[in-house]
């Protein structure tokens, strides 16, 4: 038996997505230099959503792209096709590098080395939708929609977006042991 409980709903994610707009705006004193790149899959809806809120308080959106990790990971097996897109230069750009959870820290790792395989930033900030701490490697995220402390063995969390999942919801899901 699995036990599934929802711990963020579509209207929390929306609060917190504009939440975090506000404090990228601040953080960078605007947006003028900063483009958003979003880790594929999820991270990459997340990151057109987060463009969204910061252009309708700015007035303006900033560039999105879409960064594959799947070549650079260290801890799945490694697939041989990219499909990352990044449409923009990212060389002196502060590059805000989206993703629905952070955990272990390793698909950021594995980001860090896609980036810089395309250029030199003048910086990196991190945003997740959901920090569940556990971190392998010292990570950490800047923006942050919700730190939801778990058991590193006997629960998952589960990100459902419309674009995907037919519906915006975050879930734990406690295992069985």
């Amino acid at each position: 038996m699995v036990d599934k409980v929802k711990i963020l709903t579509a209207e929390e994610i929306r609060r917190a997505l504009m939440r975090m707009a506000h404090e990228v705006i601040e953080r960078n004193r605007g947006i003028d230099n900063v483009v958003f790149v979003g880790i594929i899959t999820r991270g990459v809806f997340l990151a057109r959503r987060l463009a969204e809120f910061v252009g309708m308080i700015e007035g303006k959106k900033p560039p999105v792209g879409e960064l594959d990790v799947g070549p650079y990971r260290d801890d799945e097996k490694r697939c041989n096709e990219d499909r990352t897109r990044i449409n923009f230069s990212i060389d002196e750009k502060t590059v805000l590098l989206v993703d629905d959870v952070l955990f272990t820290g390793r698909t950021v790792r594995a980001a860090l080395d896609a980036l810089s395989d395309r250029g030199r930033p003048q910086c990196v900030q991190l945003a997740v939708l959901v920090d569940r701490g556990h971190r392998e490697l010292p990570i950490r995220p800047d923006f942050v929609g919700k730190n939801l402390p778990t058991s590193k063995n006997r629960e998952r969390v589960n990100v459902n977006l419309k674009e995907i999942d037919g519906e915006d919801a975050v879930y734990i899901i406690h295992l069985e042991e």
